[in-house]
Formats: structure tokens, C-alpha cells, sequence
């Protein structure tokens, strides 16, 4: 595989069921697919067509029944669950609709976990949770609870936490699914921010004013990739705040 790619699966499959009688559900057949460095890519596409499910594999949250999984020309789907531990810690970053936020744990002490988790010291630990903090705008924030937090505010304290192990994949599972519409521009704005550093970002999205925002389009149907282009109509840089505001009315 080549060095440029970040991640890539060839013939993946995933099944589920099929066990004491139980009819299988594939929810993957045989996807091709292939990321390279700095992309950002959408994959969309209706209920149930395995978009979540490819995501979750590309990120090792779940295995493929079928196939072979690269990242960055490693193959990594015959991996032991704690070789995946490390390469998670170390190379993924995942942010999710419902933020995933520990309860009793500070909007800094979210950011900081995964980095003293990788082994990283405490005060260098620190430092990067409170850089992030200020690059994303909430740096105000950093003492409260996930629970005196806004939707908004919530989610990016979970891109925080996804970003402070300098991971080379970002994955993204319906980032502003659970956001207003201003809420869900912002996060777009980070998204986009985060992109214009060199940052190769997956997201599945069921929005196609979230999936505008990104240089190609995955689109999936029954466990399958259907399309994969370049959208139609990429925002320009400073358009995306009108553009979802735009739709969010109409």
C-alpha cells in the first residue's frame, strides 16, 4: 500500500448474526476504499447502508468478517484488541454525535485523559489540553463539568480530546447530529480549520450541508459504495455560516 494513503480497506465485509438460527445481516460487502494524507472526506447515505459501520472498522472499533484494513501501509486487521488499543491511542482520533464526555471528569481533565493514557506527562498533558482549549474558543471553559457545557461547546471539547494526541486519522461519527443550527456551523468551522492544518478527516453524515464541506463524497447503499466523487459545489472559504443558516430556514 502506498505511503500517502492513511488508511485503506480492500474487500471488506462485515456480517452480523447468523447464529442459533438467526438470519445474517451483512452490513458490509466487499468496500474498497482508500484515504490519502490531508483529505477530507464525507460518506453519506440512508439508515442502516453500513456507514457507521465502515467508519467504526476504519478506526478499529469493530472488525471486518472479510478483507484486509491498512493504516499508513500497515495492515492492521489482524491485530490483537491491545495492539489496536495502542494504535487507537496514538493514531486515531474519533469524535461522536453524543460527545462521549466523562461525567465527572473537567472539560480540560477530558482533553488531558487520552494523552496520560499515551504516557504523555502530566504538564505536558496539560499544556496541550489548554492549547487546544484556546484554539478552539473555549479555553473559558476549562474548569466546568460536561453537564455546564452547551451542545456546542460539548462537542468541542471532544474534538479537543480527539486532537490531543496528534493523531493522523480524525474520524467523525455525525459530529453536529445532536447540534442546533448555529452550534453545528461553528463545529463545521473547526472542521474546516482543523482540515486547512493537514489533518485527513473521515465524517459520516445523513446532512448534505455537512458533507459540502468536504474535498470528496462517499455515497453507500446497502452495504456498498455506490459513488465516490468530488461535490458538485464545494463551499468557498467564509461561505459555510450563510450556507447552513441558508437551509436551517428554509
Amino acid at each position: 500500500m502506498s505511503a500517502d494513503l492513511v488508511v485503506s480497506g480492500v474487500n471488506l465485509g462485515r456480517t452480523y448474526g447468523g447464529r442459533s438460527g438467526a438470519a445474517a445481516v451483512c452490513a458490509l460487502d466487499g468496500v474498497d476504499i482508500s484515504v490519502a494524507a490531508g483529505e477530507l472526506t464525507a460518506i453519506m447515505g440512508p439508515s442502516g447502508c453500513g456507514k457507521s459501520t465502515l467508519l467504526n472498522i476504519l478506526g478499529g472499533l469493530d472488525r471486518p468478517t472479510s478483507g484486509e484494513l491498512y493504516l499508513g501501509g500497515r495492515r492492521v486487521d489482524n491485530l490483537s484488541e491491545s495492539e489496536w488499543a495502542v494504535l487507537r491511542r496514538n493514531q486515531i482520533g474519533f469524535v461522536f454525535q453524543f460527545f462521549n464526555l466523562i461525567g465527572n471528569l473537567t472539560a480540560a481533565g477530558n482533553i488531558e485523559l487520552p494523552a496520560l493514557l499515551a504516557g504523555i506527562p502530566s504538564r505536558r498533558a496539560r499544556q496541550r489540553a489548554t492549547g487546544l482549549l484556546q484554539q478552539l474558543g473555549i479555553a473559558d471553559q476549562a474548569d466546568k463539568l460536561p453537564s455546564e457545557l452547551s451542545g456546542g461547546q460539548r462537542q468541542r471539547v471532544a474534538l479537543a480530546r480527539a486532537l490531543v494526541n496528534e493523531p493522523s486519522l480524525l474520524l467523525a461519527d455525525e459530529p453536529t447530529g445532536n447540534l442546533d443550527s448555529g452550534s453545528a456551523a461553528d463545529v463545521l468551522d473547526l472542521i474546516r480549520t482543523i482540515h486547512a492544518q493537514g489533518r485527513t478527516i473521515i465524517m459520516v453524515t445523513h446532512d448534505p450541508k455537512v458533507a459540502a464541506i468536504a474535498d470528496r463524497l462517499i455515497m453507500m447503499q446497502d452495504g456498498q459504495i455506490i459513488s465516490d466523487d468530488v461535490p458538485a459545489r464545494p463551499l468557498e472559504p467564509g461561505r459555510l455560516r450563510p450556507v447552513v443558516e441558508a437551509q436551517a430556514e428554509g
